[in-house]
């Protein structure tokens, strides 16, 4: 029979059983942790990043990619409409360019509709779309950034306002704002951000409201928090770890989760899958399977209300006829199968295998002292003890305390982030508050999450 369960659980999550129909915006659960449905469902963020959809696909290309996403357990997609490469004078697939005229920002009906008929595409396929109406280089160029920069408080409410017209009845809508850019001191950036957000709030239908965060660069100590967490627009919270390795990304949880009032957290881009390691590829090599793994768990094990993935390909839609941005291998379309893109289902259904919202991070499970580096086990349980799940990410035997979790004895099963499969290894242990486990395998990208559940 527990054969029979384990099998049962891994046949479940590679069917992607948690595909939730659309029936409005996602919101934030009452206790301001954790993201729901419209009826109250959990809903676990599992995006991808595809910055320039709008701006280097066609429909057909869209449908491909969405269609593919979709398969693979994605429920979120974060594009940009006033794209970074070029995306006010370069057209999209179709010829066109948003503005027919710029200087009396007079918008274009042909650019909009295709990006209408890409959230239609998403709708279609129960996927949410993490709308940025701009990339930040609109604001601030910086030294890599194309702009041109358009954005002043005026025109941020105006185009805000606009937009968020046009998408206020969207059912599948996230709003952010940003777009790689930290706001400047001494500057007007945080009261442009203001004015945008103003502007799509005054026309949001109050029947269907839209949820806000905002995109930043890397920064410290943690991302959107840092200028708008007391911002009454600001949904929840997000912030960037960029593409190093082996940072304690979990810790830009932790600060954000301690603030008050209390807002959900999202790591909005991590270190892309097949992308140059802190931008080195001659020296350090390209980003493997096991180091975005890793960042997943760490991320949603320390309290994030999801994650988001991305592919170096994939984001700016690379192909043969377009320029590279920082090297990718291999253009878009065959960079959709990749490792983790296949993987990430298992981390969603893991999580939606047990009661999602009594879900807290705990690091006290961990007995043994840790140094933040690439072996950090990272913790998990339910508030009232009943289950557990503890990540390894490289196998290592480590010293567990048990004393938070309920009952006289504890079932404990080995699950694996690369196949989503669950095995038991012994019959149930009787309680006791110190266990010394050792994974099924260790090393680099032997990494194992421990499910442990109580029982009574």
């Amino acid at each position: 029979m527990k054969k029979f369960k384990s099998l049962f659980f891994c046949l479940l999550t590679s069917l992607g059983m948690y595909a939730q129909e659309i029936n409005g915006p996602i919101q934030i659960h009452p206790e301001n942790r954790y993201l729901m449905t419209a009826e109250g469902k959990p809903f676990f963020w599992m995006a991808d990043t595809a910055w320039e959809i709008f701006h280097r696909l066609d429909e057909k290309q869209a449908t491909l990619y969405l269609e593919t996403r979709k398969e693979q357990g994605f429920n979120v997609i974060q594009a940009v409409v006033l794209a970074e490469l070029d995306g006010i004078h370069s057209p999209n697939a179709n010829g066109d360019t948003p503005f027919l005229n710029l200087e009396t920002w007079e918008y274009n009906e042909a650019y909009f509709s295709h990006v209408d008929r890409i959230l239609d595409l998403a709708l279609e396929r129960n996927i949410h779309i993490a709308l940025l109406p701009t990339w930040g280089d609109k604001l601030f160029k910086n030294s890599w950034g194309t702009g041109p920069e358009i954005f002043t408080p005026e025109t941020a409410y105006s185009y805000g306002k606009w937009i968020g017209k046009r998408y206020k009845d969207r059912k599948n809508l996230i709003w952010v704002l940003g777009g790689d850019r930290n706001p400047r001191e001494n500057t007007q950036d945080i009261e442009v951000w203001n004015q945008m957000a103003k502007g799509i709030l005054e026309t949001q239908n109050p029947e269907n409201p839209i949820l806000i965060t905002f995109h930043p660069q890397p920064t410290e100590p943690g991302g959107s928090s840092n200028w708008f967490h007391q911002a009454g627009w600001l949904s929840f919270n997000m912030h960037q770890t960029g593409h190093c390795p082996n940072q304690p990304i979990y810790q830009k949880i932790a600060h954000d989760l301690a603030l008050s009032p209390q807002k959900p957290t999202i790591d909005g881009e991590p270190m892309y899958e097949e992308h140059p390691k802190c931008f080195n590829a001659k020296e350090l090599g390209y980003s493997e399977a096991t180091d975005i793994r890793k960042i997943m768990y760490w991320n949603v094990f320390a309290g994030a209300a999801g994650q988001t993935y991305g592919c170096h390909a994939v984001w700016q839609m690379y192909d043969l006829d377009k320029q590279p941005v920082n090297a990718p291998l291999k253009p878009w379309h065959q960079s959709l199968d990749l490792e983790v893109a296949n993987q990430v289902k298992h981390l969603k259904s893991l999580l939606l295998s047990r009661n999602y919202f009594e879900r807290i991070p705990d690091q006290n499970l961990i007995l043994d002292s840790q140094l933040d580096d690439d072996h950090f086990v990272s913790a998990t349980r339910s508030r009232d003890g009943s289950y557990a799940f503890i990540y390894f990410p490289t196998g290592k035997k480590t010293m567990l305390n048990f004393s938070s979790l309920q009952g006289e004895k504890f079932q404990l099963k080995w699950y694996d982030p690369r196949t989503g499969v669950s095995f038991v290894r012994d019959n149930p242990i009787d309680r006791k508050n110190s266990v010394e486990v050792i994974p099924p395998s260790s090393g680099r990208g032997n990494d194992w999450v421990l499910i442990v559940d109580s029982v009574n």
